[in-house]
């Protein structure tokens, strides 16, 4: 039960990471129908940028307290990944927007490679070591233990999403942005000016992946030009799982699948003595979506956004 209880906290603290970079990937869809397959690389500039400002602030500053070093960090990584993001919309995606859906399919997979290629310049081709910047003595909860890292990690996507549904039921911006959703072209009609609410959107996004970036760099103790593919796909994953272009189905496949994956690498690991352990967690995450995609295509919480005319 103790080890159950584990994987379940970190199935939790996996899936938060992979919900935030979810909702990127689902908002995008909702509006553009575009899957933005370079996604997983800015939460990769994220990290990296924090990773180069917390280093440069502790060649100052020795003195400076982890978690004030972890703000200044994240606080620096968000508008890089904005002002990137944008860049990206504006020069690779804004042109392809009539163009036949796969021309914008293979533009995403090349700003992809060309954003790795970039930081492998900058930052090297080598495993860089994130410092522990709060305190890591295991915290008991109900039998498991829970790092200080962790709990923030869950707490704060918790608090993310809130304020993301908030945003897009309760405000200005929010109807803009389901307007723009259902028809640009009316929304238009309507006062809304759809580029300015499509770059909204990828500016919100981005900022969800530079604090996933973070968050993924400070929980595993690494960053490097690679990192975001994987996380990438696995939230990519998410969104489709519940339900892409549906806010709420990206929390939920995201959550869901941290929970597959740390129950099939951990709980289920033990059980068949470590036939099947970590190496084959990825499997596990695969096997139910495949299923959920046979038995419902449209994901978990189905499809909420209208169909355009």
């Amino acid at each position: 039960m103790e080890t159950f209880i584990q994987q379940i906290v970190n199935g939790l603290v996996l899936g938060s990471l992979y919900s935030l970079v979810a909702l990127g990937y689902t908002m995008v869809y909702g509006i553009l129908n575009l899957i933005n397959f370079a996604h997983g690389d800015v939460l990769m500039i994220g990290a990296l940028t924090a990773l180069s400002t917390i280093l440069f602030l502790q060649k100052l500053y020795p003195d400076l307290p982890g978690w004030l070093l972890l703000i200044a960090g994240t606080v620096t990584a968000i508008p890089t990944c904005v002002i990137t993001s944008l860049i990206i919309e504006r020069v690779a995606y804004r042109p392809l927007r009539h163009a036949p859906r796969l021309a914008p399919l293979i533009t995403a997979i090349g700003v992809s490679i060309v954003l790795q290629t970039v930081a492998m310049i900058i930052w090297g081709r080598n495993y860089l070591t994130f410092p522990q910047l709060l305190p890591n003595e295991p915290i008991p909860l109900f039998g498991a233990t829970i790092t200080l890292t962790k709990l923030l990690v869950i707490v704060l996507s918790a608090a993310i999403m809130v304020g993301l549904m908030v945003l897009v039921h309760s405000t200005r911006l929010g109807r803009a942005m389901r307007a723009t959703a259902e028809n640009p072209r009316i929304a238009g009609l309507m006062g809304v000016n759809p580029n300015y609410v499509i770059a909204v959107t990828f500016a919100i996004g981005a900022a969800l992946a530079a604090v996933a970036g973070v968050m993924f760099a400070a929980t595993y103790s690494v960053a490097h030009f690679y990192m975001g593919f994987l996380p990438g796909l696995k939230a990519f994953t998410a969104a489709v799982l519940g339900g892409i272009g549906n806010i709420p189905g990206a929390m939920v496949g995201g959550v869901l699948l941290g929970l597959i994956e740390a129950l099939g690498a951990g709980y289920i690991g033990q059980l068949t003595g470590g036939v099947f352990g970590s190496h084959y967690q990825d499997v596990f995450a695969f096997i139910v979506l495949c299923g959920v995609l046979i038995l419902r295509p449209s994901g978990l919480l189905g499809e909420r956004v209208a169909e355009r005319a």
